[in-house]
């Protein structure tokens, strides 16, 4: 349980050092810098450092430290709720920041900003990761870095089972982000870590579930698929899940066109109806 341990420490330190980072660069920058940037440069680097430590109990844990799936789903639930609460408006998500621009909340060039920042973060995240897990502070590390050289593909199916799988995964969690888009933090968070607790459960076998396109570039480099395979299953699946989503909630893409193709419009305003009082004789 000390190897355990060590990690959950970690997990949290990156938590702390990155609401550190945000609390800084809100007193520093600009409200639009600060919302573009800096925040999804953190949530990116957060989530990505959290999902690899995750992701490598779950490879090594079962059989290196003696703990089922249940200990990491159950970390997986907290650290979501613990992300939600703290990313301060970010997504840390390419197709959440393409969803915020086709619903016309966000402009192109924010939009762009975002995704730049996302990339930095994951990078950044996947580095320094890399970096903790060479000085080899537990055996679930050094187990790590003897297999890393020789990682295999997370795609676990065939190409459009796979592509199929992180496809709904996104259509599933883009319609809980659109249904929740107003709800209170209170019932907002819980209920997207449960999710995404939830799908990761389901699709983790087949693709290592990550219906996010950043960061799943972090297993691109891995033996076994090539990169127009990782591209259809993480990128393409995820994107069009997430149109897919749009379209079945507002019933139109209102970047592109305004015209609700799915339900009849009705006016906001209702006529009274006038009735004919008759006189009586």
């Amino acid at each position: 349980m000390a190897g355990l341990n060590v990690s959950i420490a970690f997990l949290f330190l990156v938590v702390g050092v990155c609401q550190a980072f945000r609390c800084l660069s809100k007193r520093l920058l600009s409200p639009g810098a600060y919302g573009c940037l800096a925040t999804e440069l953190a949530a990116s680097f957060q989530l990505c450092a959290s999902c690899l430590e995750l992701r490598m109990l779950v490879e090594i844990g079962p059989w290196g430290g003696g703990f089922g799936p249940d200990v990491v789903l159950t970390l997986l639930f907290i650290l979501f709720a613990v992300h939600g609460a703290s990313f301060d408006g970010a997504s840390a998500n390419p197709t959440v920041s393409l969803q915020e621009f086709l619903l016309l909340e966000s402009s192109l060039a924010a939009t762009a900003a975002k995704l730049v920042a996302q990339g930095a973060g994951m990078g950044t995240g996947w580095a320094v990761t890399k970096l903790y897990w060479s000085w080899e502070l537990t055996q679930f590390h050094l187990i790590q870095n003897l297999i890393a050289s020789e990682c295999s593909s997370s795609i676990h199916t065939s190409l459009q089972h796979a592509a199929f799988a992180e496809g709904t995964c996104s259509f599933l969690l883009h319609l809980v982000l659109l249904k929740l888009h107003q709800s209170r933090p209170t019932y907002r968070v819980p209920a997207l870590a449960a999710t995404v607790t939830f799908l990761t459960y389901t699709a983790g076998p087949f693709t290592g579930a990550f219906f996010n396109p950043a960061l799943a570039v972090t297993t691109f480099h891995c033996s076994g698929s090539n990169f127009w395979d990782y591209v259809q299953v993480y990128w393409l699946g995820p994107l069009a899940g997430m149109l897919a989503a749009l379209l079945l909630y507002q019933g139109n893409i209102p970047r592109l066109f305004q015209k609700n193709l799915l339900y009849s419009q009705k006016s906001k305003y209702k006529v009274p109806k006038v009735k004919e009082k008759r006189r009586q004789r």
